[in-house]
């Protein structure tokens, strides 16, 4: 389900964007992504738990821990990733010549990579690409670096804030990719947000983890891990305030702008599923504990049949409480409740007259709804947003050469 997106002019004080094509894709096709603090940023970031990590995950996350970053660099169209020391040695040397053509230290560029696994990022490519970049760099070209991003998705994904924290305004801007390989835990796609609020590096992680918890560990597409998943995080300070902490009035509003930005881009992320005609935001309550909730919305948006219902729009709340009692947690059978955009399909383990069913049915028509469970074992809850599984899913995967 493609959303509408209007390219409205977005500056972040202090930040310059590029979106240029180096040839990795072929053709005239923007495929390098190159954004730039003017000045050092702190930084936070969250990668991919998967065990097979790509040389620019390794590499970025070695840099992050620094605390400090000034440019990310973002190749579309090849995930350099199984690629051995040749993908690594790739990696370093673009960071090095984006570090040269920018007069920072290639310590603080944060290489990311998003395509085709198990080849080799081209270094020529490369070379020409971030020289390109560093020249096109301009505090009016985000939404180009955010086209640069994009490899099968079929729109960009940018999101903003703005907020005032002392007297001073503070931009968020937040830009995505994402449509297929979609899990939780930092769901597959690689993120760039930026903002110039002031907050040191420790202040930074907890806010990112928080947001991260709320928005790219909540929703999921086809239940595949990444080998590259990144979500980085950079305050250059340039709004001129005191320090943020999380424990400050500032810092619990940044920290709800900053959340506000992730969770629209992941919902944008869902809706852009690869073949997704709808989004389905996946309700769980009445779990022993959070976690014991999570695992089960983990479950029933994840279950193919589940999702193939959602496509039908078939109410077929019997695939639901079986994916809800496959995940492992205490649930009473005979108090399970299951509700479809409000329509209650299922009480205390009882369906409903197919009269109501059928309201159901009309509800699961719309691009977007709700399915809430009562595992009737506690108070934990927790959501996750997936979306259907379509024919065209099929087809496409079946097509395209990761």
């Amino acid at each position: 389900m493609k959303l509408p997106v209007r390219e409205t002019p977005i500056r972040v004080p202090g930040f310059r964007f590029a979106g240029v094509a180096c040839g990795i894709k072929g053709g005239r096709k923007l495929d390098l992504a190159l954004v730039h603090s003017e000045t050092p940023a702190t930084v936070a970031g969250m990668f991919t738990r998967n065990r097979v990590k790509a040389a620019p995950v390794v590499i970025a996350a070695r840099h992050v821990r620094r605390g400090r970053a000034q440019a990310v660099l973002i190749n579309s169209g090849n995930a350099n990733a199984c690629t051995g020391a040749a993908g690594a040695r790739v990696a370093i040397a673009a960071c090095r010549q984006t570090g040269i053509a920018l007069g920072i230290s290639p310590y603080d560029v944060l290489p990311c990579s998003t395509g085709k696994i198990g080849v080799v990022l081209p270094a020529v490519s490369m070379v020409r690409g971030i020289d390109a970049a560093v020249r096109a760099l301009d505090a009016g070209a985000l939404w180009q670096a955010a086209h640069a991003m994009r490899t099968t998705d079929a729109f960009p994904k940018v999101a903003t804030r703005r907020l005032q924290v002392g007297g001073r305004s503070v931009t968020i801007a937040g830009l995505a990719k994402g449509a297929g390989m979609i899990a939780p835990d930092v769901a597959t796609l690689l993120v760039c947000v930026i903002t110039d609020a002031r907050v040191a590096a420790p202040a930074l992680r907890a806010f990112l983890r928080a947001a991260v918890a709320t928005s790219f560990n909540a929703i999921t597409v086809d239940g595949d891990m990444s080998t590259n998943d990144t979500v980085l995080v950079l305050a250059n300070g340039a709004a001129g305030h005191a320090p943020l902490t999380p424990a400050s009035a500032g810092g619990r509003c940044f920290a709800a702008a900053l959340a506000g930005v992730m969770e629209s881009l992941a919902d944008m992320v869902v809706a852009d599923g690869e073949g997704a005609t709808k989004r389905v935001r996946v309700e769980v309550h009445g779990a022993a504990t959070p976690a014991a909730a999570r695992r089960v919305a983990r479950s029933i948006a994840g279950s193919q049949l589940v999702k193939t219902a959602f496509y039908g729009a078939d109410p077929n709340w019997g695939r639901i409480v079986c994916a809800a009692g496959y995940a492992g947690v205490l649930l009473r059978p005979e108090r399970l409740g299951v509700r479809i955009s409000g329509v209650e399909v299922l009480r205390r383990g009882e369906p409903a007259a197919p009269h109501v069913v059928r309201r159901a049915a009309a509800a699961m028509r719309r691009d977007t709804f709700t399915v809430a469970v009562d595992l009737g074992a506690g108070a934990g809850a927790a959501t996750i947003t997936t979306s259907d599984l379509t024919p065209a899913y099929v087809r496409f995967n079946s097509a395209y050469s990761t």
